[in-house]
């Protein structure tokens, strides 16, 4: 590829002859770079599904940045396809493994709305809410280090909101068992976070808003164990604000729901 020869005159016609010169051989050398690094493609010539079934092997093997690389082409070449649809569920779960959540996240969402009647969906909805879920494992690790009251556990509610459509939706579904067993875990969290903000309050002074929180734990998680401590923060909130009838009916209820707990002696 060579440079155009009314440029190369212009150069010459308006600048002196040894700096024209110059300046040809740099734009000589600019087109001709130009040319040489057209980007190759380093899978062409393979089948889309000779290219999924080499990037399953990669993901069994642990390789996920090789597998996401063919999985990102396989989706191309086969758009519209069912290969396309599993190689969009297999990339989701690559970008997971390579803790890049946010893309595959966005890469579930595009498949749950544009893919409403697919066989696996389920599957989509449950991968959807282990993401969520595993990135809200670390809450109690971090509780002695973060303030509780500006904590947010969007997470764990989204994790909550996939899996309860999973099981509303696809009773039947293999996902099922481990979907019920991590909503139970993710409602304990839930309580217990409302709990530690309300104990944030209450040592703080800041009654009126310990014993809100409180309240809103019994009354959206009432059989979270966490329930026992909102009580018991509810009578002490109470008490202090001198509402002392709200306090006797906590605890009261305190009584019946856990006639043998430690905060009321």
């Amino acid at each position: 590829m060579h440079p155009p020869t009314d440029q190369v005159k212009l150069l010459k016609k308006f600048l002196p002859y040894r700096t024209a010169t110059i300046l040809a051989l740099v734009l000589m050398g600019t087109l001709v770079t130009g040319c040489e690094t057209t980007p190759q493609d380093e899978f062409a010539g393979i089948s889309p599904d000779k290219l999924y079934a080499d990037a399953k092997d990669d993901q069994a093997d642990g390789n996920y940045e090789t597998s996401i690389k063919k999985l990102e082409k396989v989706e191309a070449r086969a758009s519209g396809t069912l290969l396309a649809q599993q190689a969009q569920l297999d990339l989701a779960y690559a970008y997971y493994k390579t803790d890049e959540k946010p893309q595959a996240l966005a890469k579930l969402d595009r498949f749950i709305r544009l893919h409403p009647t697919s066989p696996a969906l389920d599957y989509a909805y449950y991968l959807q809410g282990l993401i969520n879920f595993n990135d809200d494992l670390g809450f109690f690790g971090r509780v002695a280090r973060q303030n509780l009251a500006e904590r947010d556990q969007q997470a764990s509610r989204d994790a909550y909101d996939s899996f309860k459509q999973l099981v509303e939706r696809f009773p039947n579904s293999k996902y099922v068992p481990d979907a019920k067993l991590r909503m139970n875990y993710v409602v304990n969290s839930l309580a217990e976070g409302e709990v530690h903000v309300a104990r944030y309050y209450l040592r703080r002074g800041a009654y009126l808003a310990a014993a809100n929180r409180a309240q809103q734990a019994v009354k959206d998680y009432r059989q979270s164990p966490a329930v026992e401590e909102a009580l018991s923060i509810m009578v002490k909130s109470y008490t202090q604000l001198g509402m002392n009838d709200l306090a006797s009916d906590a605890e009261r209820v305190l009584k019946l729901s856990f006639p043998n707990s430690h905060y009321l002696q």
